[in-house]
């Protein structure tokens, strides 16, 4: 074996099952946010029509909104596939999931019929159709606010840009102890 193959097993191996965990949650994630806004980039009308739906935004913010999150979206996947910023995308990605099982839900409960319109289209259904779509598209959008609430409190993962950039995952974390500086003065406790 060569030295960089030696080397390059020996980087793989530092990385723990957590590690490899929020690398599955960050491209997981991302690959969602990438689909869904790229498959409504190209139809931003019918986002409008699908953000205006669930009539709880004003006519003119759901313009804003339906415009907005499909390019918001792709922003995000592509962010997280790059492994970069990845807290702060988790963080507005758990949030943004957190608005959607709240738009299924009070849809669901104010007996609307629509189509949820997570990946394109939108607009009103059959009752029966959306009544039995709303659980899986809340149990869906849940699961993927679990997966972003993962890497906002373990961000670390494998492939990441921020540790290329920032040289760690976690670089909001000021008490991460594995990037301390070996080489720095230590402070000497007060007796």
């Amino acid at each position: 074996m060569t030295s960089t193959a030696l080397s390059v097993r020996d980087r793989l191996s530092t990385y723990t099952v957590a590690d490899w965990i929020g690398l599955a949650a960050r491209l997981i994630l991302g690959v969602v946010w990438l689909v869904a806004g790229g498959l409504k980039l190209p139809y931003l009308e019918e986002s409008v029509l699908a953000v205006r739906g669930y009539q709880i935004l004003p006519y003119d913010l759901a313009v804003v909104v339906g415009y907005l999150l499909p390019i918001v979206e792709v922003i995000l996947g592509i962010l997280l596939i790059l492994g970069l910023f990845i807290r702060p995308v988790a963080v507005l990605s758990g949030l943004i999931m957190l608005a959607f099982v709240i738009g299924i839900a009070q849809a669901w409960a104010r007996g609307l019929a629509i189509d949820c319109g997570c990946f394109g289209g939108g607009g009103e259904i059959a009752l029966e159709e959306a009544q039995a779509k709303y659980p899986w598209d809340i149990a869906r959008d849940f699961g993927l606010m679990l997966l972003a609430a993962w890497l906002v409190f373990r961000p670390r993962s494998p492939f990441s840009l921020d540790r290329k950039l920032f040289g760690t995952d976690d670089y909001l974390d000021l008490d991460d102890d594995e990037f301390v500086d070996e080489e720095a003065p230590k402070e000497e406790s007060i007796r």
